[in-house]
């Protein structure tokens, strides 16, 4: 079983919160993490919407089954009867205690307006990311929180036994990770989009022509970490725009795409605004454009779009369990001008990050860092420029390059 660094982020919201939701795509181990929780910290009692039984007596009556459930209480998979959400809140209005509910979700009902406002200022939602690097090897490290530092205080050890192609092409969940080849794994990644079409995205809504999703799927996975054009890939699939944005919405919804919205801090230019796309598992990408670590290894385009999807995505991780609150952005203006990766925390305080898929940066490589550092004065931390190289670099003031493999090492304390 891995340790999940989002553990005790969990435990204090149930310190201090009625309900806490738990959100994350289907098989990122939400449903362990919970068990793992009312048998050791919060003892409380399980049942899972996936049990038919269970399934349809809240779907009958979500009121009585809300009266009638012992509290503490986990509801797994509570998405799949969205009244049970205003039941819960009736219930909550009446006993305001903390940590009554530990709610989890394969998808993300929170985008409905009726849910959403039903538990407004009663619950803090928590997102379970596929597998970081470090969680699969036992690490509690977070690079999000080091960045934030004034001064960069941390040495990085970069792991020499990290494999970049074996990692991305494996993914972050669980099962299809610890499995023994691409055959094996490519089994799995079939299977699981089967059931997200058969299970999550037929829950959300009424859609007739579920085939079109799998090309729709593999169509983004091959546009990873680019500029989201809705009319471009519209005409490329033949998806008619306003069926395109319904199956966008419940793609993202069921968390397997993940946007990046540009950032729009006042930098007194015109920027582009639309966001960058990105699957929510690179394992998923490398299985739907058809790459395995030869093809990986081979590089070209598609290959560095996929190793900044792995680090984004790495990012996202280490946020959602990180002291430090941020957002994470992309910019670009409409020079041309970007920056792969906004991480923006407290009082608009910036850390900027480049992804290179190169071993040997240059100084050119920063410089949309620069930019940033400019126009943003002493809100700019640092800039970092994640490369695939073994040594940490500076490349002028608040500037580095730092190794991919650092998120499969160590964060040492600096000596002196």
């Amino acid at each position: 079983m891995y340790r999940r660094n989002i553990l005790q982020n969990i435990l204090d919201a149930l310190s201090d919160t009625p309900v806490v939701f738990l959100r994350g795509a289907r098989q990122t181990g939400k449903s362990t993490l919970v068990q793992e929780i009312v048998n050791g910290p919060y003892p409380a009692r399980y049942v899972t919407l996936d049990n038919a039984g269970v399934l349809s007596a809240a779907s009958a009556d979500p009121t009585a089954f809300i009266a009638g459930m012992e509290k503490p209480v986990v509801i797994d998979e509570a998405q799949r009867v969205r009244d049970l959400f205003l039941a819960i809140k009736e219930d909550v209005d009446r006993n305001r205690v903390p940590g009554r509910y530990l709610l989890t979700g394969s998808a993300d009902v929170l985008t409905l307006p009726r849910v959403a406002d039903s538990l407004a200022g009663r619950m803090e939602v928590l997102t379970l990311w596929p597998l970081s690097i470090g969680e699969m090897k036992g690490g509690g490290e977070n690079l999000v929180d080091s960045f934030f530092e004034r001064v960069l205080p941390h040495h990085f050890h970069a792991d020499p036994g990290f494999d970049l192609a074996a990692s991305i092409v494996a993914g972050g969940f669980p099962e299809p990770a610890g499995r023994a080849g691409y055959r094996r794994r490519r089994a799995w990644f079939e299977s699981y989009i089967t059931t997200i079409l058969d299970r999550d995205i037929r829950d959300l809504a009424q859609i007739h022509d579920l085939a079109v999703v799998p090309r729709l799927l593999k169509l983004l996975a091959g546009r990873a970490a680019t500029l989201h054009n809705q009319s471009e890939v519209s005409r490329t699939s033949g998806i008619p725009n306003t069926t395109l944005s319904r199956y966008m919405t419940l793609l993202e919804m069921t968390f397997l795409v993940q946007s990046l919205p540009a950032w729009s801090s006042n930098l007194g230019k015109r920027l582009v605004k639309a966001p960058k796309l990105f699957m929510v598992d690179t394992g998923l990408a490398c299985h739907l454009v058809g790459i395995d670590e030869a093809g990986f290894r081979d590089g070209g385009e598609i290959a560095g779009r996929i190793f900044e999807n792995f680090v984004v995505l790495e990012l996202l991780k280490h946020a959602s369990w990180a002291d430090e609150p941020v957002g994470l952005y992309h910019f670009r203006s409409q020079a041309g001008q970007e920056v792969d990766v906004v991480l923006e925390g407290r009082g608009g305080k910036v850390v900027g990050v480049e992804i290179k898929l190169s071993a040997s940066p240059s100084p050119r490589d920063f410089s949309g860092l620069r930019v940033l550092r400019e126009h943003l004065g002493d809100k700019f931390i640092r800039g970092v420029l994640i490369y695939t190289g073994k040594e940490v670099v500076p490349f002028g003031e608040d500037l580095h390059a730092i190794p991919v493999s650092v998120l499969s090492g160590e964060i040492l304390p600096q000596q002196g």
